[in-house]
């Protein structure tokens, strides 16, 4: 039985590859490697979301995003960070919703493919957090933006075999500041942005 039991092990790997080794992921800042990072874009989300005529929040989100990260847990003031993340790429899983968003009156995905961050600050504000300033530019529009980051962890990815570092960030901006001013205020002003964030080391 056990000469049986080992050729089937044998067998499943070679169909399906080595197996994924479970692993700690390192949750300390201080622990991050330091060096140049770009955007694990199929791990990365941005999130936004409105209050709905006062009836009930709405949120959709943006995948696709790209940028690089420079950092260094012993300068942390130094850090900089560059993302962009595609216009057309919004969702709300509604797609008649989602044809408008993109459209002329909304985010103009047509006009500006682009939303752009770029940082300008960077503030520790604890072991594992940092309130990160920076330029946003929207629908044309730059103004100055400030997100509240936390570390998550880092860790070699099992799959991609690729040192990787997690962070979450949110904030708050006005979307007529930006000239999205479609149906404002009965769809807030007020958009609360989350974010989480995936970076491979180059």
């Amino acid at each position: 039985m056990k000469h049986i039991a080992a050729a089937t092990l044998a067998i499943a790997t070679l169909a399906v590859g080595a197996p994924i080794i479970a692993q700690q992921a390192n949750t300390s800042a201080a622990s991050v490697q330091a060096g140049t990072y770009a955007i694990d874009s199929a791990h990365t989300l941005v999130r936004f979301t409105v209050d709905h005529f006062g009836i009930s929040e709405f949120f959709g989100t943006l995948p696709g995003a790209t940028g690089t990260l420079s950092i260094d847990p012993k300068n942390v003031a130094a850090a900089k960070l560059d993302v962009s993340v595609p216009t057309a790429s919004v969702s709300t899983t509604n797609k008649t919703l989602d044809d408008e968003l993109v459209g002329a009156e909304w985010l103009d995905a047509a006009k500006y493919p682009q939303i752009r961050f770029v940082s300008t600050k960077v503030l520790k504000t604890g072991p594992s957090t940092a309130d990160i300033t920076g330029n946003l530019t929207l629908h044309g529009v730059t103004r100055p933006v400030t997100l509240k980051a936390r570390f998550k962890a880092g860790a070699i990815n099992p799959m991609k075999k690729v040192y990787t570092i997690g962070f979450t960030a949110e904030g708050m901006i006005k979307r007529t500041a930006f000239g999205v001013t479609k149906y404002a205020p009965l769809v807030s002003d007020d958009t609360q942005i989350a974010i989480t964030a995936a970076f491979e080391k180059k």
